[in-house]
């Protein structure tokens, strides 16, 4: 189904820059980024955490360099990850004097990927354009890609004075929110082309234009889709906690991809105290696979519960094999070809429970509420066996293993 909907999906067309050996944009898949949230300094912490996004499914990781100490941990952070087989790119989050550090630390800029620059924190003034070609100058000595990354919270205040003194002088004067949107578009563009007339090429630039509204995001993606090439990276800057910080990413982002806009995204969720960095590459993956726009992991199909399903069998049922599915992933991603596209679905009840079943290709319906005790298993659209006891959990876990090693096929 995925391919099929891909399809139905025209993407808009885009340059492709390539960001270490992940493609973004052109005909590259629309690909999953991350960010730590360690201390660049602490070399082992931020390995770590970048190993676990990765390994969750972040193509790309970004992560901060704001201090010498930070700099310089670049490249030991880089060697710790080879020494973990891990080679996602990485990165460099810069603001304010990232100039400097590069500059000083040219190392770490042989050790990242890519540079994320903010047009809004390169300086102000003379010093705004003289900090920025040297950003530019370090990234074609080193042939790194760039993102330039405006963002609505810190933008260049001259050229908002300066689209504000211009809408002044309209006829029909815009709003503020209009004047707003229209300036982050400027921004990321007048930008994009002061690099390329400093000598960077053209497909070494992805632009992003970020804002925590959800009509704001949608209408500036709209307006800057409309008047370039480059890639987009897509994103709130703080969707926020939660189930908030998930219904907000969702909401915008769905509506840009659904339009074919966007070549890179990040969910910028919250987390909880010592909470799951990793959980925002899986939203990032859960939004493009329900939309059929990629393929990461096998996604359970499971009812929401009602009446006649007073017992949670169900509902545990479907986290363990979920949860199941995603530890395995990995080792069937690297072991079998096509996996990623198997679906399964656990329903709780015989109403709308066989029909569902087979529609997946491993299904199986729980008794509900004063039904009998048994739950019949399809396999491909046809009912194969049905379990009953305790032991329900296991055997289904068994079935879908099962599965995976008759039906996809190995990689050689």
């Amino acid at each position: 189904m995925s391919t099929a909907q891909s399809r139905q999906i025209p993407r808009r067309m885009s340059r492709q820059v390539l960001v270490g050996k992940v493609g973004v944009g052109g005909t590259a898949p629309i690909v999953v980024q991350s960010m730590t949230n360690t201390d660049t300094e602490d070399i082992f912490a931020t390995a770590m955490q970048v190993a676990q996004l990765a390994r969750a499914g972040s193509e790309i990781v970004r992560i901060t360099v704001n201090t010498r100490e930070a700099a310089a941990a670049v490249p030991k952070i880089r060697e710790r990850l080879a020494q973990m087989n891990v080679d996602v790119p990485l990165v460099g989050d810069f603001h304010f004097n990232g100039h400097k550090l590069l500059t000083e630390y040219p190392a770490c800029a042989e050790s990242l990927a890519k540079l994320r620059i903010n047009p809004g924190n390169v300086g102000k003034g003379m010093k705004r354009d003289e900090q920025f070609a040297q950003l530019i100058e370090i990234a074609c000595r080193f042939d790194k890609p760039i993102r330039i990354g405006v963002n609505w919270g810190s933008l260049d205040q001259a050229l908002l004075a300066r689209i504000m003194d211009e809408n002044a002088r309209r006829a029909e004067p815009k709003n503020a929110v209009d004047i707003m949107r229209e300036a982050m578009v400027a921004s990321a563009l007048e930008s994009a082309a002061q690099a390329e007339s400093l000598g960077l090429a053209g497909d070494h630039i992805i632009l992003s234009c970020k804002v925590s509204g959800v009509q704001d995001l949608i209408a500036v993606y709209r307006d800057l889709a409309s008047r370039c090439n480059y890639p987009l990276h897509l994103g709130l800057t703080e969707a926020g906690m939660g189930s908030k910080g998930i219904v907000a990413s969702t909401a915008a982002l769905a509506v840009l991809l659904q339009e074919g806009i966007g070549d890179t995204l990040r969910v910028s969720l919250t987390p909880e105290p010592n909470g799951d960095r990793t959980r925002e590459v899986i939203v990032a993956q859960e939004i493009l696979q329900t939309m059929g726009l990629r393929a990461f992991t096998p996604l359970v199909a499971a009812c929401p519960g009602c009446g006649r399903t007073t017992s949670t069998v169900f509902q545990a049922l479907a986290q363990d094999i979920q949860t199941h599915v995603r530890e395995r992933m990995p080792d069937w991603k690297m072991q079998r070809i096509g996996v990623e596209n198997m679906t399964l679905a656990v329903m709780g009840c015989v109403v709308n429970g066989p029909g569902e079943s087979k529609q997946a290709n491993i299904g199986i319906s729980l008794p509900g509420t004063g039904e009998d005790p048994v739950a019949p298993v399809y396999v491909d659209g046809e009912r194969v066996m049905t379990l009953r006891g305790e032991n329900v959990a296991a055997e289904f876990r068994q079935l879908v293993d099962d599965y995976v090693a008759r039906t996809y096929p190995p990689r050689i």
